[in-house]
């Protein structure tokens, strides 16, 4: 497990490390702490030369006095994230306060390891963030899906969280691309669900009446013959939940090889998708009264996909 440093610590340097710059001499002392957390350390001026900010540059002098803050150092042999994955989590941060963080999530990216995976993007976040002694998931997003996932600074944080999660106070909003012209408006469907073990080990859900509840609100943005963009509220969180109720419409959701099928994939590959297209779009966090608004845009190769089709419809 990471060791925990609750206080701030004081080096005075010596001979040995006179003429070090500072960004080494931190790799140093910080051992298996992600280089990114270290420069942010730096940037942000929580380590201090002196009682003065430095650059990473700085050449450390005989005498010095160096303030670190609080960091947690993974012990040595802990398997640890790659710092390109952490480094580029970190740029993916959409909003954060003192009680959270709402991160841009890649599609591709297991929320959490396990399975078979040596770490998903919470064990990424922990490392990469190793500043806070609390980050813990809200709520989570398949694998496949990218877009705004929420992680708790606290646990009185994370316990809001879940209530309104629970009681619909938060609002969360997807954009789905699903498969053929949709016909049906805007619709509410309204399909209990159950998660069942395949051979293998391997979970799918499906609809049964003695399920758990579960509510989508779909919402055709555009119609193409081939394809449907749609906005998708979540009044639930069930595990598929999107991905179930749009396959029971008879319109899955494009490049979704569980709930799909084999044809579907294949025609909308002639489109670049590569991917499933379920993205976390927007959410509206009521945290005790005070409302916070993030929206993650569209990504890219998914936006290409959008012109094709349009191409092809022209």
């Amino acid at each position: 497990m990471p060791q925990n440093f609750h206080a701030v610590r004081y080096f005075e340097v010596g001979s040995a490390e006179a003429g070090q710059r500072i960004d080494n001499f931190l790799l140093k002392i910080l051992k298996n702490v992600p280089r990114s957390h270290v420069y942010r350390l730096l940037r942000s001026g929580q380590v201090r030369v002196n009682k003065g900010r430095i650059k990473p540059t700085y050449r450390l002098r005989h005498g010095d006095q160096v303030r670190v803050p609080p960091v947690r150092q993974p012990e040595a042999g802990e398997i640890r994230p790659p710092d390109a994955l952490c480094e580029r989590l970190l740029g993916r941060i959409l909003h954060e306060d003192s009680d959270l963080l709402v991160i841009n999530k890649p599609a591709g990216l297991a929320v959490h390891g396990g399975s078979g995976l040596k770490f998903g993007l919470i064990e990424a976040m922990s490392f990469a963030r190793s500043d806070l002694d609390f980050l813990e998931l809200a709520h989570r997003l398949d694998r496949g899906t990218s877009g705004c996932l929420v992680l708790a600074k606290s646990r009185e944080a994370l316990g809001v969280l879940h209530e309104g999660f629970r009681s619909g106070k938060h609002v969360k909003l997807y954009q789905a691309l699903v498969v053929g012209q949709w016909q049906q408006g805007e619709k509410d469907v309204c399909l209990a669900l159950q998660a069942q073990r395949q051979r293998g080990g391997e979970r799918i859900v499906e609809h049964d009446a003695e399920g758990r509840d579960a509510i989508s609100h779909f919402r055709p943005l555009r119609i193409w013959p081939q394809a449907s963009l749609m906005e998708v509220q979540i009044g639930t969180g069930r595990m598929h939940q999107i991905r179930v109720h749009a396959s029971e419409c008879g319109h899955p959701v494009a490049g979704d090889d569980k709930y799909g099928d084999q044809g579907a994939i294949r025609r909308m590959k002639a489109f670049g998708l590569r991917r499933m297209f379920l993205h976390a779009w927007r959410l509206n966090l009521d945290m005790n009264g005070h409302v916070i608004e993030v929206c993650a845009d569209l990504p890219e190769e998914l936006n290409l996909v959008l012109e094709n089709i349009e191409k092809a419809a022209a």
